[in-house]
């Protein structure tokens, strides 16, 4: 009998922890989807400033792209500031996310497309973002995006 009631216990306990895994994991995932909501609408209102909330303001953001490697939120800032200089070559954002994994329970990894309508010439391509909760935050720590021709 104290077995029964034993395996019991341990199968409720089981299934009461991978119910909270699961509703954490889903919260998780849509704090994520939040932020590239917002990015994508912070992009189109034309707010470079907005869009980089959703990066970890630290000398230690990396981002890579068909430059090289930049370090730092301020680099990073700087770096879409240049290439970005109004809306014209701003356009529209659209994300695309193809998956998002659960790496830990402080880490996603997330693969995506982007793409750019403007005036000036639509541009598109791909993305993978690592995103860690830090101080109880998510936010992007590195981006590896790529441009692909449409």
């Amino acid at each position: 009998m104290r077995l029964i009631v034993l395996a019991l216990f341990l199968t409720s306990l089981s299934i009461a922890c991978s119910t909270d895994h699961s509703e954490s994991a889903k919260e998780d995932q849509m704090a994520i989807q939040a932020i590239m909501d917002r990015q994508e609408a912070c992009w189109n209102q034309g707010d470079i400033t907005c869009f980089m909330e959703g990066y970890w303001p630290s000398d230690s953001l990396m981002y890579i792209g068909s430059s090289g490697i930049t370090y730092g939120y301020d680099n990073a800032l700087d770096r879409y500031r240049r290439n970005y200089p109004d809306q014209a070559n701003m356009g529209t954002l659209t994300f695309r996310i193809v998956t998002l994994d659960r790496l830990a329970s402080d880490a996603y990894h997330m693969v995506g497309e982007w793409k750019l309508d403007r005036e000036v010439g639509n541009i598109g391509g791909h993305f993978t973002l690592l995103f860690r909760k830090i101080d109880e935050v998510w936010v992007i720590v590195k981006d590896h995006s790529s441009q692909t021709s449409l």
